[in-house]
């Protein structure tokens, strides 16, 4: 009985036969890998120094504060004793961002979805330049152009609301005066953060698999019907993240909303009325002439704006990560 017999392959001439999995790493993936590592460790030693700095002149102004520092509505850290609290601070900034994002995000998903499945390709190209150029566009610049352009036409969109809307107690505006006030606010974080919201969302709709909307068209699914079924599933992460780089933008924005907002230390749901503030906003409006208690207060509360944002940050990982594997991007 003749036995077979296997060959194995001969490498060719001049090179040598290697196993691949127990081969020796080259030079240059060693270094590329202890760069990228160092680059690693580098980013949460600097976490932890802001943290631990943020932290430490925090704790000196808590301890001469008088008041409670997350609920008192006063800010007067000069004073003999010094009282300041930042729910004044808090709920402005919140407020703010919340109403940014409740009109920047469905706007932008709807110019991503128009520029990558609906424009045609020549005016897709310089559309998506022209979002590309106003996310370059300074904060200063936008704050001045709603200082100066916008809110003057902003009273009428305010008195509108106040009329027709306010049954619902948020628009209902109690006094007269100019549109400096959160609602405004809202509208000029909403216009920063929209091109940021639209560029990854775009980027996000332009890597869906191809196959995904041809099979969807293959079952006689519309052009809606396949966006709905295959695109907007496959991006919904990325939409997400999209939107917490936005919204990262608004919470932490200074100059835009202190050009804007008349601030006052007063609490109220009535958005079209003047007040209100946020963390950003007031450490630059009060860094150079506060004391020594007064800037330690101005620390505390960006300690607390840090805190917000890696728990909006942690957040939006986590709902990310239950959310991946419906998404369709593992396919």
């Amino acid at each position: 009985m003749a036995t077979a017999t296997t060959t194995q392959p001969t490498p060719p001439p001049g090179r040598k036969q290697t196993n691949a999995p127990n081969a020796p790493s080259r030079a240059g993936d060693r270094i590329f890998v202890g760069l990228s590592r160092g680059s690693g460790i580098t980013l949460l030693v600097i976490m932890a120094s802001i943290a631990v700095f943020l932290t430490y002149r925090a704790a000196i102004a808590i301890s001469q504060n008088e008041g409670n520092f997350l609920t008192t509505s006063e800010w007067n850290p000069g004073g003999d004793p010094p009282v300041f609290g930042i729910a004044v601070l808090a709920f402005g900034t919140i407020v703010s961002s919340v109403i940014a994002m409740a009109i920047a995000v469905p706007i932008a998903i709807g110019i991503a979805l128009f520029i990558s499945h609906y424009a045609p390709r020549r005016l897709a190209a310089p559309l998506a330049y022209v979002v590309d150029l106003l996310a370059a566009v300074p904060s200063i610049i936008y704050g001045l152009w709603v200082a100066i352009f916008l809110v003057p036409y902003l009273g009428g969109l305010n008195k509108w609301l106040d009329q027709y809307m306010g049954w619902t107690y948020i628009f209902d505006k109690s006094g007269e005066g100019v549109a400096r006030n959160m609602f405004t606010v809202g509208i000029l974080l909403a216009i920063m953060i929209l091109p940021i919201i639209t560029n990854v969302t775009r980027e996000v709709f332009l890597q869906v698999p191809r196959m995904h909307e041809e099979a969807a068209l293959a079952l006689g699914a519309t052009r809606w019907e396949t966006i709905r079924m295959s695109v907007l599933p496959f991006g919904r992460s990325g939409i997400i993240s999209a939107s917490m780089l936005g919204l990262g933008r608004a919470l932490g924005e200074t100059m835009a909303v202190a050009v804007v907002l008349s601030p006052s230390f007063i609490i109220s749901g009535h958005l079209l009325d003047p007040g209100g503030g946020t963390f950003a906003q007031n450490i630059a409006a009060k860094f150079n002439e506060a004391n020594e208690y007064g800037r330690d207060a101005l620390i505390a509360s960006g300690l607390v704006l840090f805190v917000i944002t890696l728990l909006v940050n942690g957040a939006a990982r986590w709902i990310i990560a239950r959310r991946k594997e419906y998404s369709g991007a593992n396919a």
